[in-house]
């Protein structure tokens, strides 16, 4: 049992992690694509059932970390606070820097708060209640319960990574402290490629050598060519005034 739950768990962590990433990350925090209505909804439902997390949250973090990187004002940075803290504990981090509201409204002035954020995505715990429900319904409580589990190790393990990986180990071809880690970028649809994506931070496309896999930038192709994405260019629109 321990197996299939731990292949199942990896599988959703990895539909949550595909939408952290072209969702989140390249589309609404670098606005370097943007997606269809339905493709948008689809991707933000996928993140209130699997992580819980409120985009105007994550994108601020985000883009502060950009404007502070590696420096004091960096909600989670190896180089500051160790590898291992931001590893173990980047969580705690991303919880105490939501707890800064100016700040974040500040860096999301370009991501009002809709409809559907206030009467259901800001509803964390409801839409985690929902996913949970559908395991059990799905798996039975004891197999549903263990999967919710090890999804939530996964997720925050990789996510963590992202962060503490990215700017302590691996290559930096380009003149920044985040790195390259190939391995981790398979893991994270292409996140592990940091390095790069800090050079060129409003590419939709992480890689930047033909050597280099980038996984999510295949899925915004697939999008690209059923024209339900558009990659854009425009360069730090998101700053704040």
């Amino acid at each position: 049992m321990l197996l299939t739950s731990s292949l199942i768990a990896m599988a959703i962590t990895q539909v949550a992690i595909v939408a952290t990433t072209v969702y989140l990350h390249r589309s609404l925090s670098h606005r370097a694509l943007r997606l269809s209505t339905p493709v948008e909804l689809c991707f933000r439902t996928i993140l209130w059932l699997t992580t819980g997390i409120r985009r105007q949250e994550w994108v601020g973090i985000h883009r502060l970390h950009h404007a502070y990187t590696d420096v004091e004002g960096d909600p989670h940075s190896p180089v500051i606070e160790g590898y291992w803290k931001i590893q173990l504990l980047n969580v705690v981090y991303y919880r105490r820097a939501a707890k800064q509201k100016e700040a974040i409204q500040r860096y999301t002035r370009d991501l009002p708060i809709d409809w559907l954020d206030r009467n259901v995505f800001s509803r964390s715990l409801v839409g985690l209640a929902i996913g949970i429900a559908l395991l059990v319904f799905l798996f039975g409580p004891e197999m549903g319960a263990l999967i919710a589990l090890l999804h939530l190790c996964f997720y925050l393990s990789l996510s963590a990574a992202v962060n503490a990986v990215g700017h302590t180990f691996g290559k930096r071809p380009f003149e920044n402290l985040a790195t390259n880690n190939q391995w981790l970028a398979l893991l994270t649809f292409g996140e592990g490629l940091h390095n790069n994506h800090h050079e060129l931070p409003t590419s939709a496309k992480l890689a930047t050598k033909r050597s280099q896999i980038d996984p999510g930038w295949y899925l915004i192709a697939i999008l690209r060519r059923l024209r339900l994405a558009k990659v854009r260019t425009l360069k730090r629109d998101w700053q704040p005034t």
